[in-house]
């Protein structure tokens, strides 16, 4: 019998709208049953008999994985990024792959001005103090004395900018595809490290943005700043972050993704790091509208490829 298989830990089948096309067609849905993100290793041994699509999630579907998934014709990614996604051999072997661009853009927005505000107004290291029995007010400051600096002014960034604007912050950026932005001052990515008190990445994983925060970059970004980052973990030289953080040259970094997830590394013992655990989308209505548009373009991809 031939099968869809759901990755992704979270999802709720409530959301598979048309679950029942795929039941009339003769097709089974399998759940991940492992209940979090998948290996390589579990993904290729799960796709390797029948399975002709996949609603995804942060799994690597390398080429390894697909070449093993001999009936696999549709991915359906369920968020913005494609970057555990090969698709270069998704195209060899003719796979279509799908994604949500759209959904999580206010979810992972609001989440990075909440990191900010937690960053300058120390929340949870207060409350940490509290819980140990520390009635201690933390001086902090103000979101609308800032300048926040983007790496990236896609759909994200853009969200990011309006909210940080609502504030009264001065939002400046950096996006080499962008020449002009109604309320954005455009520089060059040195220029936006040197001014910026706060920097935010937005931007996908690549082999030009794989740590765009390398050491040099960070050496460059202005004394006592904070980083954000609420996008991919490989963006940051995790060790030129820890170093810049013990130096105290960065006063704060605030992160939702690591270069290896869950991640366990020495980031976590710093006072001045607060964490997430990769949860920028994880706003309910987010993902449920991710969920609905992920099993749609799954099901029309089906249909296109003639499986149902």
């Amino acid at each position: 019998m031939s099968k869809v298989l759901i990755t992704t830990s979270s999802f709720s089948l409530g959301n598979f709208a048309q679950a029942k096309s795929l039941h009339d067609a003769g097709i089974a849905i399998e759940m991940n049953p492992h209940g979090r993100r998948l290996s390589e290793d579990e993904i290729a041994e799960l796709v390797a008999n029948d399975v002709i699509a996949i609603l995804a999630g942060l799994e690597p579907l390398t080429d390894r994985v697909l070449s093993n998934a001999k009936s696999l014709r549709v991915i359906a990614r369920c968020g913005t990024g494609l970057d555990s996604v090969d698709l270069d051999a998704a195209s060899r072997l003719g796979i279509d792959v799908f994604n949500t661009p759209d959904a999580p853009t206010q979810a992972v927005a609001e989440l990075t001005i909440a990191h900010m505000l937690n960053s300058l107004r120390h929340i949870s290291a207060t409350d940490a103090k509290m819980r140990s029995g520390s009635w201690t007010p933390i001086m902090g400051s103000l979101l609308a004395t800032k300048t926040i600096g983007l790496i990236g002014l896609g759909r994200i960034g853009n969200a990011v900018a309006k909210l940080a604007q609502a504030f009264g912050s001065r939002v400046i950026a950096f996006d080499p595809v962008v020449s002009s932005h109604s309320s954005v001052e455009l520089f060059s990515l040195d220029e936006v490290l040197r001014q910026a008190d706060i920097v935010s990445l937005h931007v996908p994983i690549n082999d030009q943005t794989h740590h765009i925060l390398n050491a040099h970059n960070i050496s460059q970004m202005k004394p006592g700043s904070i980083v954000v980052n609420v996008s991919r973990g490989g963006l940051i030289d995790e060790s030129a972050l820890e170093s810049a953080l013990k130096s105290q040259h960065l006063s704060g970094a605030a992160l939702d993704c690591f270069e290896d997830e869950p991640y366990t590394g020495p980031l976590l013992q710093l006072p001045n790091v607060q964490v997430t655990a990769h949860m920028g989308s994880y706003a309910r209505e987010t993902r449920d509208l991710m969920e609905v548009e992920a099993s749609t373009n799954l099901v029309n991809g089906l249909r296109k490829r003639g499986l149902i």
